[in-house]
């Protein structure tokens, strides 16, 4: 069994919901935990969120990374060429 201290606020915001849904305390406080269980279940870190996506769409050069202002200036100096 477990006990937790609750501010007044907290308390008086507990009981109030209680007599509006018609359900004891510690049903409410059960709900509580089980919503809040179940979303921090559902949360991936970000690692696992784009897991799916990482190499997907990749290009296939290894040096992307290294050289990426040569790739650039070489854009914009094709870009500026063309007017």
């Amino acid at each position: 069994m477990t006990s937790v201290r609750l501010s007044r606020e907290m308390e008086r915001k507990l009981d109030s919901l209680a007599k509006l849904k018609h359900k004891p305390r510690s049903v409410l406080i059960k709900e509580a935990l089980e919503m809040y269980f179940a979303e921090e279940e559902s949360k991936k870190d970000s690692f696992e969120s784009g897991k799916a996506f990482f190499g997907r769409y990749g290009s296939g050069e290894k040096n992307l990374s290294t050289e990426y202002k040569t790739r650039l200036k070489e854009k914009f100096s094709v870009k500026n060429n063309t007017h």
